[in-house]
């Protein structure tokens, strides 16, 4: 997530983290089996089936995990589906770690179609040191499990790792439709040099035993049940959950607390059906909702057949994928980086985008990677999109012009895990991330990330004056609901919402690093941005759970006048906000002036506002 925890900066979290308890080489690519008759989803795809040896199963996802474990600015992409079936023994339980660009995803209708006996895990990188020193979770981005059930079984580890499955990682890591027996989840890694900083994270439609939550600074989980709820950081948000902490006391405990999500629609999903034949799963958006879709069977929603998508590899060319949208496919996006010089073009409703294994647009000369028209109940799901060297005027845009098209509040047009990188991998360049003109959208665990680090070489002053990316998320629609928005690093405004009636479920954004100057980091006269700003036009907008961090390393003497911005409206409500320096730089005020500064006299203390106004 950042270069300041990549170095290991100190921060005060204000929590007792557990005791700690008492180089990895790469390796090939994984070998690939497609057994049963199963379609041709691309290379990097492997399909197991449950009649398969648990040590072959082991050694392919061992292999993968070799290669993508420090991977995180490569470019091969894997997902690991599992048919329907149980998976492991007592006796020889499925050890799953999982690196970069890596989806586990079971194969069944329900979560419980599959079973995996053993644990899938991430753990702390140690980045200095041999192996010994600088570990940490905050850059484990870009993996997911989705659709099974996990008995955990720790035969086989040590007397730490025996203690809980560990799910230690930060931004565009999710996890959807698990269902966690048999042990504890911990959302950090004590067991690797002890405990460590993690800055995540996303859980939905999943049914948990009592969470860990630890070293974990923001976290949401939506529509779920737990058993409990160890402890909170700073932004700990709850939305839909069976079993949620209750509100008491905020910031003490720093719980937001919804009892159900005004809005929400479930993430599209690949299944086997009975039959053997692949199909996809389109959940039904759901208002006021609490608890997992799958509780009484099948998950509400339509089954559409595989054979109505267009199952497209990195070496299509953009002309067949529109030419197949345009005959009335859906698009699957088998694991790889597509690069895309001209726009994939959406213009039928209820159009499905899927992709598999972090399936990575790349924008070249200056494209727009995806183009919506303004039409309802198109889905996105799963799918990274990448600023390419040339400016490109944005990365996602969803309908063309606000005010123009129709959408619709049962049929809303839905963004699933949709992750944007702006430099990193390589120089990028956007003027905006993700714009959203549509009425009725839901934006569902989204990372719009303009890189702090990556492999270009670049100094922070370079990087400010090259990786250019102005503006994060801008929504001009009416009636978008986000829930998990994070958004982190933009030149000016990395949040604007300007539509009406908006609402955000736990926000979590990152000021930029690398401004060189006060000068570079002004808004007229009012020194520098807020990381989310709702439109001076704005009537109504609700925030629920955010927080605004600061760390201008390349000058820490810049200031922020405000990490929020809204208008004065009595419809406009912000709902447990914050600040908090991360050692480097001042935030003013929290919102519009209210709220003391976040500066270096309280590093790692968060500034709360509990209601505005």
């Amino acid at each position: 997530m950042t270069m300041a925890r990549r170095l290991g900066r100190a921060l005060v979290l204000g929590i007792a983290l557990v005791a700690a308890l008492p180089a990895v080489a790469t390796a090939a690519p994984a070998p690939q089996f497609h057994p049963g008759g199963a379609p041709d989803l691309g290379p990097n795809v492997t399909v197991f089936d449950p009649s398969m040896p648990v040590s072959q199963i082991q050694a392919a996802l061992d292999a993968a995990n070799a290669t993508q474990v420090d991977n995180e600015m490569g470019t091969q992409r894997y997902a690991f589906l599992f048919k329907p079936g149980t998976y492991g023994t007592a006796t020889q339980p499925l050890q799953i770690k999982v690196g970069y660009y890596t989806e586990i995803a079971g194969l069944g209708a329900s979560p419980t179609d599959v079973v995996i006996n053993g644990k899938i895990e991430t753990y702390n990188r140690c980045l200095e040191g041999g192996g010994t020193s600088n570990c940490l979770a905050l850059v484990n981005f870009w993996r997911t499990v989705a659709n099974l059930s996990l008995n955990i079984n720790a035969t086989g580890q040590d007397g730490c790792r025996a203690t809980a499955n560990f799910w230690a990682v930060s931004q565009a890591a999710s996890v959807r439709r698990v269902d966690v027996t048999g042990g504890g989840l911990s959302l950090m890694d004590y067991c690797t040099a002890g405990p460590q900083y993690a800055s995540g994270g996303f859980i939905a439609d999943s049914k948990l035993p009592s969470v860990t939550n630890g070293s974990q600074q923001q976290w949401l989980i939506r529509n779920s049940e737990i058993a409990g709820w160890s402890n909170g950081v700073w932004n700990q948000v709850f939305s839909g959950v069976v079993g949620a902490p209750a509100e008491t006391g905020f910031p003490n405990p720093p719980y937001t607390t919804l009892d159900t999500t005004p809005a929400s629609r479930e993430k599209s999903y690949l299944f086997v059906d009975s039959h053997g034949k692949y199909n996809v799963r389109v959940p039904s958006v759901q208002h006021n909702s609490k608890g997992v879709t799958w509780a009484n069977g099948l998950t509400p929603g339509r089954t559409v057949p595989l054979s109505d998508f267009f199952v497209a590899k990195p070496s299509d060319p953009v002309w067949l994928i529109n030419a197949e949208l345009a005959l009335g496919k859906n698009l699957l996006l088998t694991p790889g980086v597509y690069d895309v010089a001209q726009s994939i073009h959406v213009f039928r409703p209820d159009t499905v985008v899927l992709g598999l294994g972090h399936a990575t647009l790349t924008a070249d000369r200056g494209a727009i990677p995806l183009d919506i028209a303004g039409v309802p109940g198109v889905i996105v799901a799963g799918v990274t999109f990448d600023a390419g060297a040339q400016k490109s005027p944005v990365l996602l845009r969803v309908g063309l012009q606000h005010g123009f098209g129709f959408s619709s509040a049962d049929d809303p047009t839905t963004l699933s895990d949709v992750y944007f990188r702006v430099g990193g991998p390589h120089v990028g360049s956007a003027d905006t991330a993700l714009q959203v003109n549509s009425d009725n959208v839901i934006i569902d665990n989204t990372w719009v990330w303009r890189a702090d680090h990556g492999v270009e070489n670049l100094t922070d002053t370079e990087r400010w004056n090259t990786n250019i990316g102005r503006l994060g998320a801008v929504i001009n629609g009416d009636h978008v609901t986000a829930t998990g928005m994070f958004v982190e690093h933009f030149q000016t405004y990395n949040t604007v919402w300007n539509g009406n009636d908006g609402t955000t479920i736990m926000y979590q954004n990152e000021l930029p690093y690398d401004p060189p100057t006060q000068a570079d980091w002004m808004h007229g006269s009012v020194p520098g941005y807020g990381g989310y700003r709702v439109g001076d036009n704005v009537k109504t907008h609700h925030l629920y759970g955010g927080g605004v961090y600061v760390f201008n390393q390349n000058n820490p003497t810049i200031h922020t006048a405000n990490g929020f911005e809204v208008p004065n409206q009595p419809g406009v409500k912000l709902h447990h906000i914050m600040t908090v320096n991360l050692s480097a730089g001042t935030i003013d005020h929290v919102v519009n002036g209210v709220g003391g500064p976040a500066d270096t006299t309280k590093v790692g203390q968060p500034v709360f506002v509990t209601d505005y106004p």
